[in-house]
């Protein structure tokens, strides 16, 4: 991650079991996006100066778990030891799937900073989101009859340590960047890396990771064996080393020959195990093009485009600057979403529209019923209170996915779009 920010360890990874009983049926992708805050120059823990996400957002919040809320656009919010973390709600893995993810959190970025925008005129401060670490989920949704000792979630992760470095580093990283890393997280792999401010940079990041994931998912073994077997470009003397925040892998500075974030990217200096010597930006093109298929099955042509762009020198990496770009140090206002991929262009996904259903409050009519959203359990499930009896209810995404278009029928009767009827309801201009 960046050096420019200061943040404890976690200790414990209960979320990984809580996240193994969170499941849904179809494969899927997240996004999440972590901000140190800056008020008045100085960095502060955000539970400390907001005591709860409820204190920056004007308007009613509907409750996620714990101390994390949703907003609005679908996402999720909250304070996580020292930063303020913005989440995408799952998005199903199908073309375009990382646009719709990026487009996701950038509009919730947008929208935290817009409240922070009020908030500062209230309270006569300014607060700045640094970027800090971005963090790409894919679901591990490989059969359990598939599952062995040589295709366990964990050796993926390891495998994916050795694989993924160097493409994802010119994409996402910086000159002050310090790793990639790769987490098992029971039934997903989490990638981390510094936060990106460019949002195409970041879908392309995105596409680029969900593309080799998925890939390397159906090889017959994860064993590192696979790596010479596959012909993949590996470094000499290059192992990972255990991740710094909960279990799994970082490709850390420290664990190569000479730091990669530091290097000229064209100059031909790192050795691989097949003889060679080859350039970062070399290594990175290989390992995309081994993988070019998988990559474009899911991708949209811009993000497409952008990829090879970057990887053959034509479109500039963030790498190729002398030093890491300015707009880092203020999220939403330096650097912001452009809309590159409006809604006629690139649907929103399906799981994508029944938590938006359900977190604008929307009543949803089945089975002779009539339900009220009224909060959630994790990501996979939505809390709903019966009319006429007041009972509580609890249904799965998947199993909403059957009445979603029952429910946009009775929105589209009832109101306009979800933008205006959440435009209204909060009272934020767009």
């Amino acid at each position: 991650m960046s050096q420019t920010v200061t943040r404890s360890r976690k200790k414990s990874d209960g979320g990984d079991k809580r996240a193994a009983l969170d499941r849904i049926a179809l494969a899927a992708i997240g996004l999440e996006a972590e901000f140190a805050v800056v008020m008045n120059g100085e960095q502060v823990r955000p539970e400390a100066v907001f005591g709860s996400p409820r204190n920056i957002i004007r308007g009613p919040l509907m409750h996620r778990t714990g101390r994390s809320y949703h907003l609005p656009t679908g996402g999720a919010v909250y304070f996580d030891t020292g930063v303020i973390e913005v989440a995408t709600p799952v998005i199903e893995i199908e073309r375009g799937c990382a646009a719709r993810a990026g487009r996701s959190l950038w509009e919730s970025i947008l929208f935290l900073r817009d409240e922070l925008d009020e908030w500062e005129k209230v309270h006569g401060s300014d607060v700045k989101l640094t970027g800090f670490s971005a963090h790409y989920n894919i679901s591990f949704d490989l059969p359990a009859h598939e599952r062995d000792s040589s295709r366990s979630v964990e050796k993926l992760a390891l495998l994916l340590s050795y694989v993924l470095p160097m493409p994802v580093m010119l994409l996402a990283a910086n000159r002050e960047s310090t790793g990639i890393g790769v987490r098992p997280r029971g039934n997903r792999i989490e990638v981390t890396a510094d936060f990106t401010p460019s949002a195409s940079l970041m879908i392309a990041t995105a596409t680029l990771i969900v593309g080799i994931v998925r890939s390397v998912m159906r090889w017959e073994s994860f064993e590192l064996e696979m790596l010479e077997k596959k012909r993949l470009p590996v470094l000499e003397n290059f192992r990972p080393m255990r991740h710094t925040s909960r279990k799994g892998w970082l490709a850390r500075f420290s664990c190569f020959a000479e730091n990669p974030f530091q290097c000229d990217i064209d100059e031909t200096m790192w050795p691989t195990r097949d003889g060679r010597t080859l350039a970062l930006r070399e290594i990175a093109g290989l390992t995309a093009r081994h993988f070019w298929p998988s990559i474009r099955r899911i991708s949209d042509p811009f993000s497409l485009r952008l990829i090879g762009s970057v990887l053959r020198g034509r479109a500039p990496s963030l790498l190729d600057l002398h030093e890491r770009p300015e707009c880092y140090e203020d999220i939403g206002r330096l650097c912001r979403w452009d809309n590159l991929f409006p809604e006629r262009v690139l649907p929103r996904s399906r799981y994508e529209r029944v938590l938006i259903r359900a977190i604008t409050g929307e009543e949803l009519h089945m089975n002779g019923f009539w339900y009220k959203p009224t909060g959630m359990k994790g990501w996979s499930r939505v809390v709903f209170r019966r009319r006429g009896d007041g009972t509580r209810h609890v249904f799965s995404l998947d199993y909403l996915l059957d009445h979603l278009s029952a429910w946009e029928r009775h929105k589209s009767r009832k109101a306009g779009s979800w933008r205006a009827q959440t435009e209204s309801k909060f009272g934020v201009r767009r």
